[in-house]
């Protein structure tokens, strides 16, 4: 070998080692390794497969309404926050209400954080809520309001908490201040910071967090929809479910007012199909009419019959008009729990039942539009030929 001659490169031999991707089952070791160092770092449920979660299937907790929890897909889903808004006099507190009656009813814990000071006990206990066991606060600031709800959604010992509403939920800072003080975007901090500090829990303990919500006008629109929601935009993104409750028309016999039609459009859900609307009667000192809602689905999906004014079940006459009917439900418990479990029935089949057949109204106006139309067809038919005769 000369003093310039290089050694050659020894080329690779059949015993040395080669980098390949791992099998298999190599993969699925090192997953389960993984995911049991993350179990012992941050414990039991922190990480899992979402086909062994038992949450898989989001729970629901019922309006009170047969309609809207048709259109909620089943009703409040738990673990959840929603947010419920409108005008004034729309039938945002009693719809919460009646969703706390259903949750004792069945045995469970339910909160009212009282922030506007104007819960009526005796309108509540009419509605079916326990006063005696219900938990009601008064917060005097926002933040210590948003705080007492935490502590009670951490405790995971309270089913349903209920927030009346936003818009009341006032910082420290601006009740310690003094009047006309400008405090620029304090509640939309607020409201920002707690559904950091608050969502993660509500969804371990299972909680239903429902907040109630005024509505405000935006300055200086031009086109499109004024209206908002007090609060900021941290409450519409966390919000699982959003509801728009408005009121569309006053019930009267004669010209007494006994209450009022509602409809509820489904603005926002993370667990259902979101915009479909729902309408029922709320009565002055009773709440939802639930009789009503059963009398509007079952029409729906054929287990009664309506036919001009009377409503006819079983191939009988029941009723003529929606108010003596509603009546001759009441009369006769036996046959109301039979529409209701066929009505049931038809809407777990997968019925056909959209958003516009839970409005009655509105396809009595369709019917009367279609009517007219009809009719103003027929006269230019008929003109037409007496302007050929002629």
């Amino acid at each position: 070998m000369t003093a310039d001659s290089k050694p050659q490169a020894s080329s690779p031999t059949a015993g040395s080692l080669q980098v390949g991707a791992p099998s298999a089952g190599e993969r699925e070791k090192a997953l389960g390794l993984v995911l049991n160092q993350i179990e012992r770092n941050f414990g039991k449920g922190s990480i899992m497969r979402l086909g062994d979660a038992s949450r898989m299937r989001v729970e629901t907790i019922s309006t009170g309404a047969l309609t809207l929890d048709l259109a909620l897909g089943g009703g409040y889903p738990k673990g959840r926050v929603v947010e419920v808004y409108g005008p004034e006099s729309s039938g945002k507190t009693t719809l919460t209400l009646h969703a706390i009656a259903e949750v004792q009813k069945r045995g469970g814990v339910a909160a009212f954080v009282d922030a506007e000071h104007a819960l009526d006990p005796m309108y509540a206990a009419s509605l079916g809520v326990d006063i005696e066991n219900l938990l009601v606060s008064q917060p005097d600031t926002g933040e210590m309001a948003l705080e007492i709800v935490d502590q009670l959604v951490r405790s995971a010992a309270v089913d349903i908490v209920v927030v009346d509403s936003v818009a009341a939920l006032t910082p420290r800072a601006e009740i310690e201040g003094e009047m006309g003080d400008l405090a620029v975007g304090s509640q939309a901090r607020l409201m920002s910071q707690a559904m950091r500090k608050i969502t993660g829990n509500i969804g371990k303990s299972g909680c239903t967090v429902i907040f109630l919500n005024q509505l405000r006008q935006k300055i200086g629109i031009a086109y499109g929809n004024p209206e908002t929601t007090t609060g900021g935009n941290a409450l519409k993104f966390y919000a699982s479910v959003r509801l728009d409750i408005r009121r569309i028309q006053t019930l009267k016999r004669g010209t007494e007012e006994y209450g009022i039609r509602a409809k509820v459009k489904v603005a926002k859900n993370k667990v259902a199909p979101p915009f479909r609307i729902a309408e029922f009667d709320i009565l002055f000192g009773r709440g939802i009419s639930t009789l009503g809602c059963l009398l509007d689905l079952a029409e729906e999906t054929g287990v009664v019959i309506r036919k001009g004014a009377w409503y006819s079940y079983d191939g009988d006459n029941v009723g003529q008009g929606r108010d003596n009917t509603i009546t001759w439900l009441e009369q006769n418990p036996e046959a109301k729990e039979v529409i209701e479990v066929k009505t049931r029935q038809k809407l777990t089949e997968g019925a056909d039942v959209t958003a516009n057949s839970m409005k009655p109204l509105a396809v009595a106006a369709a019917k009367r539009k279609e009517g007219s139309e009809r009719a103003v067809s027929e006269d230019s038919s008929g003109s037409a030929a007496l302007a050929e005769a002629s």
